[in-house]
């Protein structure tokens, strides 16, 4: 039997030291992953509840019947509008992404490929307005969106995305720096115009960072409450966001089992958008950065 080499008994250590320290990083993770679901499965369990069980001591995590009727008992009453609510939500959400996309795409295109006096400082000024806090501009566009007569309507929370976000200029920004020039050089020789570059060449290239956008967007958009809450009044152009607010206070209130479950139909748009862009969202953000500008 051949015996073993002090060389071979410290690798041995250190291999098992390393699987050690996997097992505890992923438990880890795990107990961190169950404490932040933790809160999103009770919603989904209260969802699924007889009202008998809301108030059970000790609490019930997992009913004893799925009472799959508070679902539509709490979204297609027609006294409740949440089809109305869900298809503002999506008009407003639909609108902003897409004005971001193009407005933010068109800037960072070009700010990363076409060199321009000063375009370091109007860069540098664009990034400034990140460190600006959106309550100070609060009342002057509230004011403007009044003069306007826009109030009460999806306007004052859509039309301001069509004029770009700093941060998803920067990150665009960054992601076309990443990709070869010596393109742009090529089709300018075969007589391509920047538009032509920008739509047929750059953008199928930067459909990670784009995907990225998309989603960060999306669920900024969908989760907004704020401004939906400073510029919608009336019922008939509520978001979803402010109508589950509207039911939770007021006198004639959504039973807490029904308030869950639409709360619950409320997430989902966020998680079908996350699973379907997670793999382009971690490319799109791990490549922005790579090059310096």
């Amino acid at each position: 039997m051949a015996a073993t080499t002090p060389t071979t008994s410290f690798f041995a250590r250190q291999s098992t030291q390393a699987r050690v320290a996997r097992v505890g990083a992923y438990a880890a993770v795990t107990l961190l992953a169950m404490l932040y679901a933790a809160p999103f499965l009770w919603m989904v369990a209260t969802s699924l509840k007889d009202p008998s069980e809301l108030d059970a001591v000790p609490p019930i995590w997992i009913p004893k019947v799925l009472q799959w009727q508070n679902y539509p008992n709490a979204l297609l009453r027609p006294t409740r509008y949440f089809p109305l609510f869900f298809e503002n939500t999506a008009i407003y959400v639909g609108l902003s992404v897409l004005g971001q996309l193009i407005s933010c795409s068109l800037v960072a295109y070009g700010f990363a490929r076409i060199p321009f006096k000063g375009s370091k400082f109007l860069f540098t000024l664009v990034l400034s307005t990140m460190m600006l806090p959106p309550q100070v501009l609060l009342i002057p566009q509230y004011l403007l969106f009044k003069q306007l007569g826009w109030l009460d309507s999806l306007l004052p929370l859509v039309v301001p995305q069509w004029f770009g976000s700093a941060f998803y200029i920067f990150l665009l920004r960054q992601f076309f720096m990443t990709i070869p020039r010596e393109l742009d050089e090529a089709a300018l020789v075969d007589g391509a115009h920047r538009l032509d570059i920008f739509w047929r060449i750059l953008l199928p290239l930067c459909r990670p960072i784009l995907i990225t956008v998309f989603a960060l967007s999306f669920v900024t958009h969908w989760n907004d409450f704020f401004g939906p809450l400073i510029y919608l009044n009336s019922q008939k152009n509520m978001v979803v966001a402010t109508a589950l607010r509207l039911f939770a206070m007021s006198q004639q209130a959504l039973p807490i089992h029904e308030l869950m479950a639409a709360s619950v139909t409320s997430v989902i748009p966020v998680i079908v958008v996350f699973l379907f862009c997670q793999r382009a969202f971690v490319r799109g953000i791990t490549m922005t950065g790579m090059k310096e500008g």
